[in-house]
């Protein structure tokens, strides 16, 4: 297949390409020209985004802000809050989590034992199911915001930079228009979320609960967004060196 594409795509460049010196020179064809080796991408240059930070963060909802703006419909914001919501890497973090609150004692209406456990591992799954579908699906289609991260990347600042301004997109959103607006869905969304959790959290219905969990939702999706700022170029540096090998 490979002999064949040459001879087809070599045969007319040959034929056009006009000699240097005179008539009687002949032509070489395009096909066996020297070929140029490939160029690596610039620091700042994106690829399509991984599935998952560091193969366990869901990461279906970063953006490039340094490409013209689209809109994405309101399916397509459902669709993102519910692959962050169902993807199988949750499941795993889930019950870490769940069994480092039980040695911790978190929510110690709970109780010990496995049932103690499954009822920490079930509220916790909670938390993250309604936040999910109130700050990337419900809400943003309410309040026309897109729950994208836009990733601004090496090439608009430094550490510190892109540090600060991805913590700080918790309280700053684009609308469908574009436009830079304050993230009611993130802040919003995770008030809701939190309230719904005094359903099933019975010992922990103050409002200094309430607070506790939605700055707890606030701080994960701020650290999350941070992560997601580099995560490109942590892979690109440390994980990407044997495939430059490659000969």
């Amino acid at each position: 297949m490979g002999c064949a594409l040459l001879l087809v795509s070599g045969a007319p460049l040959f034929s056009q390409d006009s000699p240097a010196g005179g008539p009687d020179e002949p032509a070489i064809p395009a096909a066996i020209r020297p070929a140029q080796a490939p160029q690596e991408p610039a620091p700042g240059d994106e690829v399509a985004p991984d599935k998952r930070v560091f193969g366990v963060l869901p990461n279906y909802r970063t953006a490039d802000d340094n490409t013209p703006f689209s809109p994405i419909t309101p399916k397509q914001k459902f669709m993102i809050a519910t692959k962050d919501t169902v993807d199988y890497p949750l499941f795993l973090l889930g019950g870490g989590f769940a069994g480092l609150a039980q040695l911790m004692n978190q929510h110690s209406d709970f109780g010990q034992g496995f049932k103690g456990y499954l009822h920490r591992y079930g509220t916790a799954y909670g938390d993250q199911f309604t936040g999910n579908y109130m700050t990337e699906g419900l809400l943003p289609i309410l309040f026309h915001e897109d729950p994208r991260y836009f990733r601004i990347g090496p090439s608009r600042g430094g550490v510190w930079y892109r540090t600060g301004y991805a913590a700080s997109r918790i309280f700053v959103a684009k609308t469908d228009s574009g436009r830079n607006t304050f993230n009611f869905s993130e802040v919003l969304g995770n008030s809701i979320s939190a309230g719904i959790g005094n359903a099933y959290y019975p010992g922990e219905r103050k409002l200094s609960d309430n607070l506790d969990r939605l700055l707890t939702a606030l701080a994960t999706d701020a650290v999350s967004q941070v992560m997601k700022e580099f995560w490109p170029d942590i892979k690109r540096k440390y994980f990407s060196h044997h495939q430059h090998d490659v000969p």
